[in-house]
């Protein structure tokens, strides 16, 4: 027998010929066609495990996200028709923002002014008078401009009690003050810019880690809460701010006023302060006292600002800011029942001063500005 070699080549045309296909088998597992069905079904089959082993997370995460938001948004609106109708806000009482208070440093910078020297001198009544007429300061013209001169005095003149005139009286009180108020008003409204610049950054400088560290001293932020700083860091109304200035010196007549610069009766336990006339020799608390009349501006609004009894104050302020709306001295007057003894008729005496001295004119003033970076703030 003859013995005939083929090769593949020959063989292939051959097999063609009689219609069939030769390749070459695959030695790779997965595409072997007899394995490929178990392959694809054991991967969908793991698929679907992996699938239904996340889904309770993943339902749990979006009904909790859902309520939340559902739970954030009617709670907002409620408090908004809460606070304009001045109705309690005892939904915010157990509220984790806004809690604790560090009084190591909270009124380091007010106390500050104490250490500096100067040569003030109180002026009478007369030449306080007399230098506003020359530097065309009235509070007419600030009622129809909205601008203010930047006249800051340290001190009332002890002739406020003799000045008969009620009118006279209220006029040279207010324009005494308003400037104070304005500048502190202004130092915080620029640290609140800073403030959101900074929340607005990814990542922060050295500088501006040292800046917040001094603020949260400063308002007594516990725990570094940057919602609690944000919350706490905000302005006074003028009008409100005059308002308890005058019910708390009588328009600049108290002793507490002249002798101790306290614009606002401030209460301490600790420290150097004025005994009110009449107190019981037991009697362990003082009215705050200050060097002038700017360090008591500045106590009084980081008092609003911190202590626990006015936390209802500070959220009422933050949700009419939240719903874009202005500070109204009228709706946020209602949460000061706690700021003394007599509760409810404080608050409504201090409506009255606003309504009956039209006060709510000076909230949208603008102070005349000493720098370039106040100018910004007109």
């Amino acid at each position: 027998m003859i013995k005939k070699n083929f090769n593949l080549d020959e063989i292939k045309k051959f097999m063609k010929k009689k219609g069939f296909i030769v390749k070459k088998k695959s030695s790779i597992f997965f595409l072997d066609k007899d394995l490929k069905s178990l392959y694809f079904t054991t991967l969908a089959s793991f698929i679907i495990i992996l699938f239904f082993f996340f889904l309770p997370t993943i339902v749990d995460f979006q009904k909790n996200t859902i309520l939340a938001s559902k739970e954030v948004e009617n709670k907002s609106k409620s408090n908004l028709e809460k606070i304009l109708k001045g109705e309690p806000l005892s939904s915010n009482n157990t509220s984790k923002v806004d809690e604790g208070l560090d009084i190591r440093n909270l009124f380091e910078d007010v106390f500050k002014f104490d250490q500096l020297p100067t040569d003030t001198v109180r002026l009478n009544a007369s030449t306080i008078e007399q230098l506003f007429k020359d530097t065309d300061y009235n509070l007419k013209d600030v009622r129809k401009k909205k601008l203010v001169k930047p006249i800051a005095l340290s001190l009332l003149p002890k002739e406020m009690k003799m000045i008969e005139s009620s009118t006279k009286k209220k006029n040279l009180f207010i324009k005494i003050i308003l400037p104070l108020i304005l500048e502190e008003n202004n130092r915080i409204k620029l640290d609140r810019k800073k403030l959101f610049s900074i929340l607005n950054k990814n990542k922060n400088t050295n500088s501006e880690k040292k800046w917040l560290n001094l603020k949260f001293k400063q308002y007594g932020v516990m725990n570094k809460d940057l919602s609690t700083l944000k919350i706490r860091m905000d302005q006074i109304p003028v009008s409100l701010a005059i308002a308890q200035a005058a019910k708390e010196t009588g328009w600049g007549t108290s002793r507490f006023a002249i002798e101790g610069n306290a614009l606002f009766g401030q209460w301490t336990w600790s420290g150097e302060g004025i005994k009110p006339a009449g107190a019981d020799n037991d009697t362990s608390h003082k009215v705050m006292k200050f060097k002038i009349l700017k360090s008591s501006v500045r106590a009084y609004q980081r008092n609003l600002n911190t202590h626990s009894s006015y936390k209802e104050f500070r959220m009422a302020r933050a949700e009419l800011r939240d719903n874009k709306m202005k500070l109204d001295s009228l709706i946020l007057s209602n949460y000061l029942d706690s700021y003394a003894e007599t509760g409810k008729q404080y608050v409504k005496i201090l409506k009255q001063i606003i309504k009956q001295n039209n006060l709510t004119d000076f909230d949208d003033v603008k102070l005349l500005p000493t720098s370039k970076k106040l100018k910004n703030l007109i």
